[in-house]
C-alpha cells in the first residue's frame, strides 16, 4: 500500500530537504551536468529570488519531503520537483493543480526543449505553448508554455 502524500505551505526548516530534492531531481534528469557543483548558487537563489517572492508549497510522504512547486504573483511556475522515484504518479499533477489554484487567472512556465518528459506532463495538464527562448542562467532553449482557466459558460 503506498502512503499518501500531503501538500503545505513551505516552512524556513524545509530548506535543507526542498535543496537536496532539487539537486537530486535535476541530477537524474540531466545526468551529464554537475549539480553538486550549483548548490551554492541555488541556495543563494533559493534564499533571494523564490523564498521571498513566491508561494512555495511542498508535498511530503511519511514526513520526507518529495516534492514542491513554486508560483508568484504574476502566475510564473519557476520550480516544479518531484523526486525521481514520485514520477509518473500523481504527485507533479497535484502540485500543478495547486499552482492552478493559487494562480486562478494563468499560469506560465519555462520547460528545456530537451525535456520531452515535461513537456508532454505539461501539454497533457492543459498548458500550450506560448513561444521560445533561452534560459538566461544556463544558455539551454526552452519552451514558454501557458495556462489560461477557460473560461466558464455563462
Amino acid at each position: 500500500m503506498t502512503v499518501p502524500f500531503t501538500l503545505r505551505p513551505y516552512r524556513a526548516d524545509d530548506e535543507d530537504a526542498a535543496i537536496e530534492l532539487w539537486q537530486r531531481t535535476w541530477q537524474q534528469a540531466y545526468p551529464s551536468i554537475d549539480f553538486a557543483a550549483r548548490v551554492a548558487w541555488w541556495r543563494e537563489r533559493w534564499r533571494s529570488e523564490l523564498v521571498p517572492k513566491a508561494a512555495i508549497v511542498v508535498a511530503e510522504q511519511a514526513d520526507a519531503l518529495v516534492g514542491f512547486v513554486t508560483i508568484d504573483a504574476t502566475g510564473y511556475l519557476d520550480q516544479l520537483v518531484v523526486g525521481p522515484e514520485h514520477w509518473g504518479s500523481t504527485l507533479a499533477t497535484t502540485l500543478v493543480d495547486e499552482a492552478k489554484r493559487l494562480s486562478p487567472s494563468g499560469v506560465t512556465l519555462l520547460v528545456n526543449k530537451d525535456n520531452a518528459r515535461a513537456i508532454r506532463f505539461y501539454e497533457r495538464n492543459g498548458f500550450v505553448h506560448a513561444g521560445e527562448d533561452v534560459n538566461p542562467t544556463s544558455g539551454r532553449p526552452v519552451l514558454r508554455m501557458a495556462w489560461i482557466r477557460a473560461n466558464r459558460p455563462r
